[in-house]
């Protein structure tokens, strides 16, 4: 630790830390535009200059390096007139017009440094010359006009996407913001993800949806979890007058430290479809409107009417973008109480049956925790495409490659890592197996075996030149890809869908003693993610809901929906049962062909727990109040037990822990 001291305050901070950083420890502010606590110290707006005894000018608090007895002052009259000048050189460049910014009361840092510094006029007039505005992409507008050039959207686009989508064109007053190599924001290589928007300190990046909908006084910011996928990111959802105006990152979560991709930022703003505001019940071959009583009724008369069919009478069907809570309550109700046979998930366990079978035969979790990403020098994915699901994770991987991490991308499928990898594989569909051991042969022949496989493998037919011909991967590539492995300090392995979709898990254990050979799998640590499938993948898993479904010969068909969308393989298979209910919070083909609907809310306006693909559990918060005829689905499962004499206790927790975790468990969160 060193010591210095701010404004006749001293503070003890580590070292390599930042005088901006140290002030901030000692609740001293110093204004800043161009600084970003996740960001690289860039030190290009001058605005956060200080005062230091024996400096012969002042200095960038950003970039300085807090000193062992260094003296500090941060508002000295040099430093204010300092601050006061880089503002008017600002103010004068562009088209600052406030009253015209839909950021303008609150939002914006640069107005908000003004009127630290007492600013209420511009001491120079702006040069007058219009900028263009792009206003060419799906979700966000490019203002150059209120532009500072602080290059934090270049920097965050780099150093936490990993996209390199935005850079600078152009020098002095002719700089400005481009996409590649300046075309138009929504034709170039962006992929939505809004880490642009959510840095910007001015007006120039802002999303169509929540542009002058409220200022910041004016919103209601509450934190959750996004629902969009099994990674579990961190969300703000920005709400005024009980409507979702915007999506941010938290950059005080765990898991995606600020960065969310598409499907958590702007996909939950779209109207996804009709809303189901009111139950409905099929009357003379039509959908009529019912009150919750009567459509509970019917649903109740008919499952007492079939449920003494041997457990075939009624089967159950979840969404697993449902809470803990929910599938809990289903599982209560129809696998316990009414024990029908046919009580799962929609997505069958096909993310995590097979990891969930390994786990149960070692006897515990094998998998490890998404930080492993950021301190990999090689990376190895199989089975999964990182740009187009699962995104954020994909985020952490991109942003590692121009340190020299190495990537490996292993699918026969067209992936978008194919064409950022170092190592890419496409290997023929059902040899995964083979080209695993293979990596194992290479390994266990140049002697470098850190810890020994668990499964019996064949190493001496599965040499380079064997696999080549079963795979159709050249043999030296392999040898060159398990010298990589071998030589590796941290390796990280990902694999997904590809790999779990199998019936049998003969590939995944081979990953696993891949794994342990190059260091990365051991007693006490796991540098081993599995991607899972959707938001509570894994609490389905845990909940015994991972099975595959056949509804032949049922005569009740439950499917709790939520806010999920049917796929075209589930409508095919209620085709044919006799008497449909759905719960569901919007109209679709699942609902047409409906005997009852029962609206439930989605995943803003109601609270429940989530377990993410690292054995996270994470609560997601109410943000909005549901129409008034709709119920959460907790409050559905209820009442529906309630109807047919049903209790239904909350002891979630407990349940959770029947069966051996995937990751490490962390229900205590």
């Amino acid at each position: 630790m060193i010591t210095l001291t701010i404004d006749g305050k001293e503070v003890q901070v580590p070292e390599g830390t930042t005088v901006l950083r140290a002030a901030e420890q000692a609740g001293i502010h110093i204004p800043t535009l161009c600084d970003h606590k996740h960001l690289t110290p860039y030190g290009g707006c001058r605005m956060c200059l200080v005062e230091v005894e024996g400096a012969r000018t002042l200095q960038p608090s950003c970039t300085l390096p807090a000193a062992n007895g260094m003296v500090v002052y941060t508002n000295t009259p040099a430093v204010q007139e300092a601050r006061t000048f880089v503002l008017t050189l600002i103010f004068s460049e562009r088209n600052h017009f406030c009253m015209y910014c839909p950021v303008s009361g609150g939002d914006c840092e640069l107005q908000n440094a003004a009127y630290g510094q007492g600013m209420t006029e511009w001491p120079l007039q702006p040069n007058w010359q219009p900028y263009p505005v792009d206003a060419s992409h799906e979700f966000i507008v490019l203002d150059h006009n209120r532009c500072i050039l602080c290059r934090r959207c270049v920097r965050a686009c780099a150093e936490l996407v990993g996209n390199f989508t935005l850079g600078i064109q152009e020098r002095g007053a002719n700089s400005r913001i481009i996409a590649d190599l300046d075309v138009p924001l929504g034709e170039s290589t962006c992929i939505s993800c809004g880490t642009c928007l959510q840095v910007c300190p001015t007006g120039s990046l802002i999303d169509r949806k929540s542009a002058y909908q409220g200022r910041l006084k004016d919103v209601t910011r509450v934190k959750s979890t996004c629902v969009g996928c099994s990674v579990g990111c961190g969300i703000e959802m920005i709400v005024r007058d009980n409507r979702l105006l915007r999506i941010e990152g938290d950059w005080d979560a765990p898991v995606n430290q600020g960065v969310l991709c598409k499907i958590g930022r702007f996909e939950p703003l779209v109207e996804q479809s009709e809303r189901i505001l009111t139950p409905l019940v099929r009357k003379d071959g039509v959908l009529k409107a019912a009150t919750w009583d009567e459509a509970l009724q019917v649903v109740a008369s008919r499952m007492n009417e079939v449920k003494g069919h041997n457990g075939a009478g009624i089967a159950a069907l979840a969404s697993t973008r449902l809470s803990v809570e929910a599938l809990y309550s289903f599982k209560q109700l129809f696998a316990d109480k009414l024990d029908s046979n046919v009580v799962t998930s929609i997505e069958e366990g096909v993310t995590t049956a097979l990891p969930g079978w390994v786990a149960r035969k070692l006897g515990k979790p094998f998998e490890g925790s998404l930080d492993e990403i950021s301190k990999a020098d090689v990376v190895l994915s199989i089975g999964v495409d990182l740009v187009e699901n699962h995104q954020v994770a994909g985020f952490f991987v991109k942003r590692i490659l121009p340190q020299g991490c190495k990537l490996v991308v292993i699918d026969p499928y067209d992936n978008g890592l194919h064409a950022l990898a170092h190592f890419s594989l496409r290997p023929k569909k059902g040899s995964d197996y083979d080209l695993l051991v293979g990596l194992m042969q290479v390994i266990a022949s140049l002697g470098m075996v850190r810890m020994h496989p668990i499964g019996t493998h064949d190493l001496t037919r599965h040499t380079p030149d064997n696999v080549s011909r079963t795979t159709g991967v050249p043999a030296e590539l392999i040898r060159e890809i398990g010298h990589l492995l071998a030589e590796a300090e941290h390796p990280v392995f990902i694999y997904g869908k590809g790999l779990t979709q199998a019936s049998f898990p003969t590939a995944l254990e081979a990953l696993l003693d891949l794994a342990r050979m190059a260091g990365a799998l051991s007693d006490t640590r796991s540098a081993v993610i599995g991607t899972k499938g959707q938001a509570n993948s894994t609490a389905a898993y845990l909940l015994e809901l991972d099975k595959a479904f056949d509804l032949k010969g049922h005569q009740v068909a439950y499917l709790a929906l939520g806010d999920d969308h049917p796929s075209t393989r589930l409508l095919e298979h209620v085709e044919n049962v006799p008497f449909l209910v759905v719960q569901a919070s919007y109209a679709s083909p699942l609902t047409e062909r409906a005997n009852v609907v029962l609206p439930a809310a989605i995943w803003a306006e109601q609270s429940g727990h989530y377990i993410n693909l690292e054995g996270r559990l994470q609560e997601a918060r109410q943000g909005l109040t549901p129409p008034h005829d709709v119920r959460n689905n907790v409050a559905i499962f209820q009442a529906l037990a309630g109807m047919l004499g049903i209790t239904l206790d909350e002891n979630w927790r407990d349940a959770l822990q029947q069966r051996v975790w995937i990751s490490q468990p962390d229900v205590c969160r």
